[in-house]
């Protein structure tokens, strides 16, 4: 099957979206499919406001028509929201090609904590009129699923996420510089952003280290605030998996994600979860793997309780392959009397 991809969020990004994307990639390819990514990094691009990090792809006048087009896919999946997305959406309307797309992220609430003049529901309207002309929009778990079809689009379907199992594993390298602080070491990990509501775990006052890992543009700001946090900036691989382990508690504020793939990662190396009781956590945690609470001190001192070894077999439990097999499942066929060139 020919699979293309559009999406606004790619390497160099580091982000949870991106890692989705990237392991059910290789994934597709493992199982003989033939994917082509259409991604910020074939167009010039510029900085996103307020968050340099991000590219914002310029593709000139009928570029994604034409990488489509070219291509001649069998199903088109739009992965984001944003300019790639909005001309891949076009460009399958105008030529009446069905396509998915997927909600990744709190999108409404992650605009309005960045930019505090818009209203979440403005940006719902915009998120409606995206989605709706979409064959199936793929949801990671049922909160998601249920959050869509109360603003208006039902047309759901489950796409769960993965873990590499031979990475993020128990048994494995533990992080030396880590596993000299004083403990309990409780650990952030992803982007430092203030959608991620890091600061709500760097004010509370369980003993120990907290450590951060990651980077973003609020970083240089809170490690200023909270000098006695250790910040060690992004980590990946092998490198990140020696944390996990390492840690005592991993420690996951945000109210913005959909789903927090760096809490099963952390789950699989045999780390316990603290974390709010929202969408997300609620879905993927178990009372034996983490523990919710608005209270992040009564979260990080419930968790810190729970038994390793089950969390550990609990995020071992989370396949790339079967997301995989959940993406294929929700395509929307393009019929071969449909297809068209740019």
């Amino acid at each position: 099957m020919r699979i293309a991809i559009v999406t606004d969020a790619w390497a160099p990004q580091v982000n949870g979206v991106v890692r989705t994307l990237q392991s059910v990639t290789a994934e597709l390819r493992a199982m003989g499919h033939e994917v082509n990514v259409v991604s910020p990094d074939l167009f010039a691009s510029v900085p996103c406001p307020t968050y340099p990090e991000i590219r914002l792809a310029l593709p000139a006048p009928g570029a994604v028509g034409r990488a489509l087009g070219g291509f001649r896919p069998d199903a088109v999946h739009i992965a984001t929201e944003g300019p790639l997305g909005l001309l891949a959406r076009r460009w399958c309307l105008s030529h009446g090609l069905p396509f998915t797309t997927a909600y990744h992220t709190q999108f409404p609430e992650y605009v309005a904590a960045r930019v505090k003049a818009v209203s979440p529901e403005l940006v719902w309207r915009y998120v409606r009129w995206f989605h709706t002309p979409s064959t199936a929009i793929l949801a990671s778990t049922p909160s998601v699923a249920a959050t869509l079809a109360a603003h208006g689009l039902p047309q759901n379907r489950h796409w769960g996420r993965g873990v590499d199992t031979t990475l993020f594993r128990a048994e494995g390298r533990r992080d030396a510089m880590v596993a000299r602080l004083p403990g309990p070491v409780q650990l952030y990990a992803g982007r430092v952003a203030v959608e991620k509501n890091i600061a709500a775990f760097l004010e509370t006052r369980t003993p120990g280290t907290k450590v951060v890992v990651g980077d973003g543009p609020a970083r240089a700001a809170l490690a200023e605030q909270y000098p006695e946090v250790r910040f060690l900036g992004a980590k990946f691989g092998e490198d990140l998996a020696a944390v996990y382990r390492t840690a005592d508690v991993f420690v996951f504020p945000s109210r913005t994600d959909t789903f927090g793939l760096v809490m099963i990662e952390a789950l699989a190396c045999g780390t316990p979860v603290a974390a709010l009781p929202v969408q997300g956590p609620l879905d993927v945690l178990s009372p034996a793997v983490g523990v919710m609470n608005e209270a992040l001190n009564r979260a990080i001192a419930g968790a810190l309780t729970l038994d390793r070894t089950t969390c550990a077999a609990f995020g071992q439990g989370f396949s790339w392959r079967a997301s995989a097999e959940q993406f294929l499942a929700a395509l929307a066929p393009i019929h071969r009397d449909l297809k068209v060139a740019a």
